[in-house]
């Protein structure tokens, strides 16, 4: 796991003894002219994106709102920082939804995107750039949400949600394989199209073993940054000493790939619906992104070695969901087998994805009512290519809840490593000896 720090609220006053309010008094009275620090706005850092509308240095309000290029998907992400607030001095970040037209369905709709997607009722926020917490609930005035935030006396960022880095994706990975050196390493993916690596970490038995492979993969679409923290949950879980993750690496060839959309995650762009399309409608004979090519070319070989297991691809989904859920293919679309296979899988996973972050139960459907683009999306394409037994589903994690923190979605992570674990042990329990995969 990876290093922890000493946590600093960013949102409420640390308690002060009365002498030293007394002291402040004294202070404020002898000097009645002292200015605040000016504020300032920066965003010139990995992932960082807002425009700034405007600061009141005397209400020590920022208004700001997200800073991406629709072209490149929905302009609902921000992340910036704050300099100048002084410790325990605290600030308004006022944030109000892009003005900026968006596509859907592929089509230019002619309108901005619902305000609702950049507004969480909670803005993460840090005093270091590494450990995030939740603002208190924001205030909501039509389209805006006002956030309190209180300095430290040093910089204070503050975004949609908690921000993962492609950074931090390289530091997951080495940490990682730092732990379980024997069994666990990281690979180059693909570059994209703007020449950065897709990296991903390998665990599971050293060798050429036939063992199922389990292939998971998060943030297709960049601004679904909890999505990446699943992801982590999960690594952490899989090179940690606990009995089932033990058994995980030793009975099966696990992929994860924390970060897919690279290049937009890196400019602090949303990803989802971009020109021409976004990686979760690039699944086709002819893909537009490097990294979604050469994820096929790995998938299809596992499927031609019948080994492909299970396909996992981690979301976040609308602001009004509040439960973690699944979508998977339509019915009409698996064999007999994989249903009956999907269908266990997901028992699992509602026994271990329990509260805070609960499963809920009935899964929804990608298919022809979902997009028009439904069969170019990852597990519908999957589902296609793969071996008749093969589960291929996409869990979407809720991000607008008190819950939806480092830690929760980690858990979420963890957890579902536990229903993998569960479900490829009932597998084999079901399957001879003898038919090793």
């Amino acid at each position: 796991m990876l290093p922890t720090r000493d946590v600093i609220s960013c949102t409420r006053r640390r308690p002060r003894p009365v002498a030293t309010y007394l002291l402040l008094a004294v202070m404020a009275a002898a000097s009645p002219g002292a200015v605040p620090a000016e504020l300032s706005v920066s965003v010139d850092f990995e992932g960082g994106s807002a425009v700034v509308d405007a600061i009141d240095p005397e209400r020590r309000a920022i208004h700001v709102r997200p800073g991406g290029d629709p072209a490149r998907g929905w302009p609902c992400w921000w992340y910036l920082r704050i300099d100048g607030l002084g410790k325990d001095e605290e600030a308004t970040l006022v944030v109000r939804g892009s003005d900026r037209h968006v596509r859907n369905n592929g089509r230019d709709t002619g309108k901005p995107l619902a305000s609702s997607w950049a507004l969480p009722g909670r803005a993460a926020c840090s005093v270091d750039g590494v450990t995030w917490l939740q603002t208190d609930p924001g205030e909501r005035t039509g389209e805006q949400v006002s956030y309190r935030v209180v300095g430290h006396g040093g910089p204070l960022w503050v975004a949609w949600g908690p921000p993962f880095t492609l950074r931090q994706s390289d530091e997951l990975l080495a940490d990682a394989t730092n732990r379980s050196p024997a069994v666990a390493r990281a690979f180059d993916l693909a570059r994209s199209r703007e020449d950065r690596p897709v990296r991903g970490l390998r665990v599971g038995p050293p060798g050429t073993q036939r063992v199922p492979a389990v292939w998971i993969q998060a943030r297709q679409h960049a601004w679904e940054s909890g999505s990446s923290w699943v992801a982590r949950g999960f690594v952490e879980w899989l090179v940690a000493e606990d009995p089932d993750a033990a058994w995980l690496r030793e009975h099966a060839e696990v992929f994860v790939i924390p970060v897919m959309d690279v290049d937009r995650v890196a400019t602090g762009d949303g990803g989802k619906e971009a020109e021409p399309h976004d990686h979760n409608r690039d699944w086709s004979e002819t893909p537009f992104y490097p990294e979604i090519a050469a994820a096929q070319r790995r998938l299809l070989s596992l499927a031609a070695e019948d080994r492909l297991a299970v396909f996992l691809d981690l979301h976040n989904p609308s602001p009004g969901d509040q439960q973690p859920f699944f979508f998977v293919p339509p019915a009409d679309h698996l064999g007999d087998t994989a249903r009956a296979n999907q269908d266990r899988f997901l028992a699992h996973a509602a026994r271990r994805l329990d509260a805070p972050l609960a499963l809920a139960v009935a899964p929804r459907v990608t298919g022809s009512s979902y997009h028009p683009l439904w069969r170019r999306i990852s597990g519908v394409w999957v589902s296609e290519h793969a071996a008749a037994d093969t589960v291929a589903a996409c869990l979407e994690t809720a991000w607008n809840t008190p819950h939806s923190t480092t830690a929760g979605y980690r858990g979420v992570g963890a957890k579902l490593g536990l229903t993998v674990t569960d479900y490829l042990r009932a597998r084999s329990d079901r399957e001879p000896a003898s038919s090793a995969r």
